[in-house]
């Protein structure tokens, strides 16, 4: 709890408006990606809204994303703290996964539910799918998160490569365009890519007429588990020689 205290602080309390940003960063971009598509398209492949077709993407893509940076670096931004022996180097996941998953599904809550009060959408929610899509996405950005702590902190050049590898992510996840829209050998390549199987996830609770056949929940959880594994037992057995670095 004081880390996350501390993270709250550090995080959005030296800013000017503090937590207003944490909403006004994914509105801006799925705002800018409705006006940019809409511009170009009649109709967003699902439905008459691009702002909901779009935030049904992005949002649970951005869950992830939040908590595989965050968590990546949750050593290096507690370094300090962790020379206390009150503080393990599993509060500073615990911390960051926490902090980080409540702060985003609250704004994802935010923007769906505004975007719905707001627009002549006709959407039927159904809410098992939307709840697997966030939990996977919670499990798979605590699993490659935790492994890329150790990764990082062993070879700093990783964060770089890292970096550089996942730019192209958002396009490749579905945030944009359907899973059955891509010709069949894209959807060949893309299905071992467990975001796209989220992103399905959260477009199916919104759209009554849209089936994502292709999703496999057993497939994300045991690539998201044996991550999350991995990394445990890498952060048990060297996280010493990462604060020595």
């Amino acid at each position: 709890m004081a880390l996350i205290l501390r993270e709250m602080s550090t995080r959005y309390g030296r800013s000017p408006g503090g937590y207003v940003w944490a909403i006004l960063e994914p509105l801006g971009a799925i705002v800018v990606l409705a006006v940019g598509f809409s511009l170009l398209l009649r109709t967003p492949s699902l439905g008459n809204s691009f702002l909901l077709f779009y935030a049904t993407g992005y949002l649970p893509f951005s869950l992830y994303s939040t908590l595989a940076d965050n968590i990546a670096r949750s050593i290096n931004f507690s370094r300090a703290l962790l020379y206390y022996p009150a503080v393990s180097w599993i509060d500073t996941v615990l911390a960051r996964f926490i902090l980080n998953s409540l702060t985003t599904i609250l704004v994802s809550y935010i923007l769906l539910a505004s975007i719905l009060h707001f627009s002549n959408t006709r959407s039927v929610i159904s809410f098992e799918p939307i709840v697997w899509s966030m939990v996977l996405a919670m499990l798979l950005g605590l699993g490659v998160g935790t492994l890329n702590c150790v990764i990082f902190g062993m070879w700093p050049v990783w964060q770089t490569i890292w970096g550089i590898a996942t730019r192209p992510l958002m396009i490749a996840s579905g945030v944009l365009f359907l899973y059955e829209d891509l010709p069949q050998g894209g959807q060949n390549v893309l299905w071992y890519n467990p975001l796209i199987h989220i992103t399905g996830l959260m477009r199916e609770g919104f759209y009554t007429t849209y089936t994502a056949s292709y999703v496999s929940k057993i497939y994300v959880l045991v690539l998201s588990f044996a991550l999350l594994a991995m990394g445990l037992l890498l952060l048990r057995r060297y996280h010493r020689e990462l604060l020595e670095r």
